[in-house]
């Protein structure tokens, strides 16, 4: 878009990018586009971009990452120091055994709190979850559609657990097990059917069938965690008799 100068003010470019952090628009990360793309975007200088851009950060509504970029919501406090240390302590059965007592009370105070907007984007992700065509892909689109059911729960000390226990999903060793644990079992179509049943539970507004959904789901996967690493414990038992 061509720059306009008559537009191409602060207080201009402060209330687009407001309505753009409304939107649902971001990744699933919560990146913004470089200055010079939402100049372009907007058709407003980068003054003035960086400028709106500095209101919102004092605002708290983004924050900033050296070296990295521009993100959506307040910054990431001195907690998030410590929790790559924490993930490192913790194995795939624990974080299940975590999961399963915290997301099906996400998934119930969902139902309750939900806006059509938020099911709408849900179902949209449950979407692009099973279009995927690779592993990382996914992983990207699963752990979106579960942490736009934790943000619509409306409780932030929830939400900043889940985020802890959703750390370990960017693991590379955690995304190998998962998908070796969806090739093996075939379960593609059955998570599909699980999410969707999921987010129609919170569509219908029924706090018990959602919990219960989600329960279900987690305890497919929980269950193909354990097969796979059961095989594996098995090869390395042969494999130390071998040798």
């Amino acid at each position: 878009m061509p720059i306009d100068e008559t537009q191409g003010n602060s207080n201009y470019a402060l209330e687009r990018l407001r309505a753009l952090l409304r939107s649902d628009s971001l990744d699933a990360d919560g990146k913004l586009p470089t200055e010079r793309t939402l100049s372009e975007m907007l058709g407003v200088g980068r003054r003035a971009v960086r400028r709106a851009l500095e209101v919102l950060e004092a605002e708290g509504r983004i924050w900033r990452r050296q070296g990295s970029g521009t993100y959506a919501g307040p910054r990431p406090d001195g907690w998030s120091d410590h929790v790559g240390s924490i993930v490192a302590g913790t194995d795939l059965m624990e974080v299940m055994e975590v999961r399963l007592r915290i997301e099906p009370q996400l998934a119930q105070l969902a139902a309750m709190r939900a806006k059509a907007a938020d099911i709408e984007r849900m179902y949209d992700l449950v979407k692009k979850i099973y279009e995927s065509t690779d592993a990382d892909g996914r992983e990207l689109w699963d752990g979106a559609l579960h942490r736009q059911i934790a943000q619509c729960a409306g409780n932030g000390f929830f939400l900043t657990i889940f985020d802890v226990i959703n750390r370990v999903r960017q693991d590379d060793a955690w995304q190998t097990i998962r998908e070796r644990a969806r090739s093996a079992s075939r379960t593609r179509p059955v998570t599909f059917n699980q999410h969707t049943a999921i987010v129609d539970a919170i569509a219908a507004h029924d706090p018990a069938r959602a919990g219960e959904a989600m329960r279900q789901h987690l305890l497919t996967l929980q269950e193909s965690l354990i097969r796979i690493t059961s095989l594996d414990h098995s090869e390395a038992e042969v494999d130390k008799t071998l040798a």
